[in-house]
């Protein structure tokens, strides 16, 4: 094992504020810039994000490594804001430490409550100042968290070596275990040269690269990703319950059910629904194109596979369904509602006029 590793320890919180972030008016409000994909020579420039979001870097001498672990140098922190109403807070921690000491880190980053909560008190004052920007603005409880644990060491057999090792990171999980999970935390591994690799697991990633500012903003990018997919997802279970409430409190308003109204007030909440859920889905689906870099997209099918964002998609899909048919249905209902009463009216018009005819003879 090795005696001694210069690490950098990248945090990366995400948070969703609400429905869009108008960036040309966020740009006035805080003093970043355009912060396009970091690129190495190889990366062409199809692979972009559409739009850049706004990145600023934020004062981080406040926040700290838990379990009493001595960052070796400044950490430095950046915010990245998107269109999409989300935004992530990328932390980095330089360490020279045993790697004894880094996998005990990677125990004490298990939990990541406390430095969520910390996270969100430290942006509360930005989130303020970006409000104006918001529309929607309705900062959601749901946060995503990713570690991940860089070592420019140059090893060509990372795997074969420190396999153990890098699976306890991946899992933050300081004790050792057994050889079928080593191998179910290091399934999910490439290399682009003989002596880098990326591994990837739900909770964290090990990055053995000098030069990955690209490959931890694909990573980071995936977990706003599943956070805004979350975030969609526990909208539209509660406002399709609502909706069915709504249904149900009209059907059964003193007993009577009241023609007129037809469910105008679930067919407007449901159709709102239906087209917010759909451009939020594919706004937050279509930010970042990687079609032309290979490697960067294999990451990034990585991190999708370990977030499982192809479940995620599918469900809000399932589900975006329900909501148009849920409209469809409503739709019908208010048309025959209509039709109904329609008749009821033509029959007591018909029936007037006999009456009439009846009285005049």
């Amino acid at each position: 094992m090795m005696e001694q590793l210069d690490a950098i320890v990248h945090l990366a919180f995400a948070f969703d504020l609400g429905y869009e972030i108008d960036l040309e008016r966020a740009r006035v409000l805080l003093p970043g810039e355009t912060g396009p994909l970091a690129r190495r020579r190889r990366t062409p420039e199809s692979i972009r994000y559409r739009p850049a979001p706004l990145r600023l870097a934020l004062d981080a001498s406040g926040m700290a490594l838990p379990g009493g672990v001595a960052a070796a140098g400044p950490a430095i922190a950046e915010l990245s804001v998107f269109d999409f109403g989300a935004i992530s807070l990328a932390l980095r921690f330089p360490v020279r430490a045993a790697p004894e000491t880094v996998l005990r880190l990677a125990g004490e980053l298990a939990d990541p409550a406390p430095l969520s909560a910390a996270t969100r008190r430290a942006l509360a004052p930005w989130i303020e100042r970006l409000r104006p920007a918001i529309s929607g603005f309705e900062p959601s409880d749901l946060s995503e968290e990713y570690v991940v644990f860089q070592v420019g060491a140059e090893h060509a057999a990372w795997l074969r070596d420190h396999a153990a090792w890098i699976a306890g990171l991946v899992r933050l999980e300081p004790d050792p275990l057994s050889p079928e999970e080593i191998r179910e935390a290091t399934r999910l591994g490439l290399s682009y040269a003989p002596d880098d690799l990326v591994v990837l697991d739900w909770a964290a990633g090990f990055v053995a690269d000098r030069e990955c500012a690209d490959t931890v903003q694909v990573i980071e990018f995936a977990n706003v990703q599943l956070l805004e997919f979350r975030h969609i997802d526990d909208r539209l279970d509660d406002r399709l319950e609502a909706a069915y409430r709504l249904i149900r409190t009209e059907r059964r308003r003193h007993g009577i059910r009241l023609p007129w109204r037809s469910h105008a007030d679930a067919v407007r909440s449901v159709r709102e629904l239906e087209i917010e859920a759909t451009s939020l889905f594919e706004r937050a689906d279509n930010a970042l194109k990687l079609i032309g870099d290979q490697y960067l997209a294999r990451v990034y099918g990585m991190a999708s596979a370990r977030f499982h964002l192809d479940e995620w998609q599918q469900s809000i899909r399932r589900k975006l369904e329900t909501v148009g048919d849920v409209y469809d249905l409503l739709v019908q209902q208010a048309s025959g509602t209509r039709l109904e009463v329609l008749e009821i009216i033509v029959i007591v018009l018909i029936a007037l006029e006999i009456v009439l005819a009846l009285v005049r003879h």
